[in-house]
């Protein structure tokens, strides 16, 4: 469970103001003393990521982030943190005290409703019910009729609430859109050929995480996988006693690899499987469409969703960049943002390309996209634009 990549895990977060004993609900919930618990408000300050495994639901990743009422310089900064974790939450666990009542713009029913805007399942809560006593039932009350679902009343101290906390977070978590990475491309016995490279990008020793999850993808939907690299493709499909009915190839090779394949089996990559998969396909291909309308002296980002150091041949930094200098010309200026860092305001860019983002959780991407549509820019994946 613990190696499971957390960009397949569902993202629990648990938002609220400070001392609303957020973290304490975290370790109750994990049964782990995940996050560091004190009477001092604004103890937690960047979000705190915890792995583990809920009975009916699977592995999910637990999220603490810093009060959205935090003050001040850092405080602020604290609260960006939280807007971001915000961004990857797939259900929200947020902690509702009186004060929040009254407070519409910054109190926790404006995060609550956000948060359902941006698409993440809330459950709200009121914590700390071995010292709130009959205020807490009443206070759950009111947030119920206010937002029009059950509030769950929980202590940490006590244990009061906490496993019918995990049994609303597990019908949340499965209640969730289930996504195939193959849904529709493949059925059982189909024999499936993937062209993978094993040039210097490639990590010495290991698959990277796309081609791992795509031949799981493939067991599990009882599919024959097949490896191969560029070098040796021929050899492998002459080694079939029938064409495959499907070839899966890592976009740098799309081209050799589309000579290759016979003309009874079907072609995409990695890249382009993962576009389905983590985002919107359908924005990628319209705005890889665009690319050829764009102006000479284009502004376009590049978005990694990992961290590493850069290669001659890297595929984000030196190809892509390559590619568009020679189908637009050479005055384009072309930016690169890895992890997590991502521009605000997008407005000012002609084009963003992101890589797979097989290290992000759908609802993360899914922002990115939004942010990207709501201020007008096109934006397209690796794969979809190649």
């Amino acid at each position: 469970m613990a190696q499971a990549a957390r960009g397949e895990r569902a993202h629990i977060g648990v938002f609220g103001r400070r001392n609303a004993g957020k973290s304490s609900l975290v370790n109750a919930l994990t049964g782990q003393k995940t996050a560091l618990v004190s009477e001092t408000a604004g103890t937690t300050t960047d979000p705190v990521y915890q792995p583990m495994e809920i009975h009916g639901a699977g592995p999910v990743t637990f999220v603490d982030t810093a009060g959205f009422d935090d003050e001040g310089t850092l405080g602020a900064l604290r609260v960006e943190r939280t807007q971001e974790a915000a961004a990857r939450t797939d259900v929200a666990l947020v902690l509702f005290e009186e004060d929040d009542l009254s407070d519409a713009e910054k109190g926790a029913l404006s995060w609550a409703e956000r948060l359902r805007a941006a698409g993440a399942t809330v459950i709200p809560v009121v914590a700390k019910t071995d010292v709130r006593g009959e205020n807490g039932a009443a206070l759950a009350e009111k947030i119920g009729t206010r937002l029009g679902v059950q509030v769950i009343t929980v202590s940490a101290e006590t244990g009061e609430g906490v496993e019918a906390l995990r049994d609303a977070l597990a019908r949340a978590v499965m209640q969730n859109e289930e996504r195939d990475l193959l849904a529709g491309l493949v059925r059982a016995g189909d024999t499936v050929l993937l062209v993978m490279p094993q040039d210097e990008e490639a990590p010495k020793g290991r698959l990277i995480q796309p081609q791992v999850q795509t031949i799981r993808a493939l067991l599990d939907d009882s599919c024959i996988a097949i490896g191969c690299t560029p070098e040796t493709m021929d050899a492998a499909l002459a080694a079939l006693k029938k064409p495959p009915a499907l070839v899966i190839t890592d976009s740098q090779v799309f081209a050799e690899a589309y000579r290759k394949t016979p003309p009874e089996s079907r072609l995409t990559s990695f890249s382009v499987l993962f576009a389905a998969y983590k985002g919107d396909i359908s924005y990628f291909r319209e705005s890889a469409a665009r690319v050829k309308d764009l102006p000479a002296d284009a502004r376009i980002l590049i978005a990694e969703a990992c961290t590493h150091n850069a290669l001659d041949a890297d595929i984000g930094r030196v190809k892509i960049p390559a590619m568009l200098r020679k189908k637009l010309g050479g005055k384009i200026t072309v930016e690169v943002v890895a992890g997590a860092d991502f521009p605000k305001e997008l407005s000012g860019y002609d084009l963003i390309v992101h890589c797979g983002a097989c290290m992000f959780n759908r609802r993360f991407v899914l922002s990115r996209v939004a942010a990207a549509r709501a201020a007008g820019v096109p934006m397209t994946n690796y794969g979809v634009l190649i």
